[in-house]
């Protein structure tokens, strides 16, 4: 595609999601900035604003209608776009907004320049074709770590999931590939990359090729100091796969498990691919060979039909096992899908009070592995300074650490003595 120079031209971008939307934002942002766009914050004056969107929650629909709504107030005279999931699920009510000057789907997202410049009036452009798009995080954003699209798009039919519809069928990015756009995130001064897609653990299943081979491929890339695996379904987290973490230093020691519900017969409901049981075999495996890792689940609550002693096993199963990151969410209906057609639903009190109640808890289990890392050291990639003047960056098992140096730290990796935990925060000071 021909690049065109927009000298001066102002572009804010805002993603909503998950770390493969963040991806995505990356290759556009940088396609902007190869056009001359200044990649400003959102919610400043810009000619464009880019708003990435996700559909997983009716909560995440509403953040993107506000967003749409500051954007407008900010830039008036700007152009508003609005791409990904929810545009591609719910594009006739998005393009009846104020302000709202094109609707891109989950594919059309890419085209943003080419529709940008059209003088057609047409402003929703939807295609369920499914075509893959590589994507990884860009400088023009200001990340330290950069998010590698390897896959999109899911074949499981979980029966409160919208993602298969919004993303379309399982597809990967062969390993050749793969590796080239990961040399070009560690050219551009990435030290750490986070592999990320809807369903990553169906890798070998679209491609033919092993995703422990791509690992074991991008271990060897020079530069590149840093490796972490985005979410891994538990069905397709293998044995194989602990033994490539396992042979390298570049791994970093932080699993994200889906988990969803700790009752059976919820899971079965959900359409889920395992039970209790193998869950927690799964977590145990890693923890045998991680002692220290950090794992983060994802959870439901409130799905149809749920009964608070179903919801306690989910909250037994939680304290039991070593899950350190809590990402917990009522559960939303979603049009279309298997579960927005069950009795039972949950009072949107009682799935608010569970919410809050695994909230709470995993605030509290998160506070206590950062508490036992005190008297440790570790490797902590450092992202920015806030405004008291602390820098702020992340351990090798994903504990946020905070260190005060006059020294420029952003982007750095330093050896940190992690000394103590007060008000909530890990206190490190650098070790030579």
């Amino acid at each position: 595609m021909e690049t065109t120079n927009l000298n001066k031209k102002r572009v804010a971008l805002h993603t909503l999601g998950c770390r493969l939307n963040f991806s995505e934002t990356g290759s556009i942002a940088k396609g902007f900035q190869e056009r001359g766009y200044e990649v400003v914050n959102f919610g400043e004056p810009a000619d464009v604003s880019f708003i990435n969107t996700c559909t997983v929650t009716d909560g995440a629909d509403s953040t993107c209608r506000n967003l749409i709504r500051k954007a407008h107030k900010a830039s008036p005279e700007g152009k508003i776009v609005v791409a990904g999931c929810y545009a591609q699920m719910d594009s006739e009510r998005i393009s009846k907004m104020t302000g709202v000057d094109l609707v891109l789907g989950t594919s059309e997202k890419y085209k943003v320049f080419d529709y940008l410049h059209e003088e057609k009036e047409e402003k929703v452009h939807i295609d369920k074709t499914a075509t893959f798009y590589g994507a990884a995080t860009s400088e023009a954003e200001g990340h330290t770590r950069a998010f590698l699209k390897i896959q999109d798009g899911c074949n499981y039919v979980c029966s409160f999931c919208i993602i298969p519809q919004a993303r379309g069928r399982s597809r990967a990015l062969p390993i050749d590939e793969a590796i080239k756009n990961a040399k070009e995130v560690v050219a551009n001064g990435f030290k750490e990359i986070v592999l990320t897609g809807v369903n990553i653990g169906e890798y070998e299943a679209n491609t033919g090729e092993r995703l422990t081979d791509l690992v074991y491929r991008l271990f060897e890339i020079e530069g590149l100091e840093r490796l972490r695996l985005g979410s891994v379904e538990p069905n397709t987290f293998t044995d194989d796969l602990i033994e490539a973490f396992k042979s390298s230093p570049k791994f970093m020691e932080h699993f994200h498990i889906p988990l969803q519900s700790g009752d059976d017969d919820i899971l079965t409901l959900m359409r889920r691919k395992y039970n209790v049981a193998y869950y927690r075999k799964v977590i145990n495996k890693i923890i045998t060979e991680f002692p220290n890792a950090g794992i983060g689940a994802d959870v439901i609550c409130g799905f149809p039909g749920e009964t608070e002693e179903q919801f306690q096993n989910t909250y037994k199963l939680l304290k039991e096992l070593p899950i350190t990151h809590f990402h917990v969410f009522p559960y939303s209906s979603r049009k279309n899908t298997l579960a927005s057609r069950m009795e039972d639903h949950i009072q949107h009190g009682v799935k608010k009070e569970r919410v809050r109640t695994l909230t709470m808890f995993g605030e509290a289990k998160l506070e206590m592995f950062s508490e036992d890392q005190v008297g440790s050291s570790s490797e902590v990639l450092f992202e920015r300074q806030n405004k008291f003047g602390y820098w702020e960056g992340y351990t090798r098992n994903y504990v946020r650490v905070y260190l005060k140096t006059s020294a420029d730290l952003k982007n750095k990796i330093r050896h940190v003595y992690l000394r103590d935990y007060v008000n909530g925060r890990l206190m490190g000071e650098l070790l030579n």
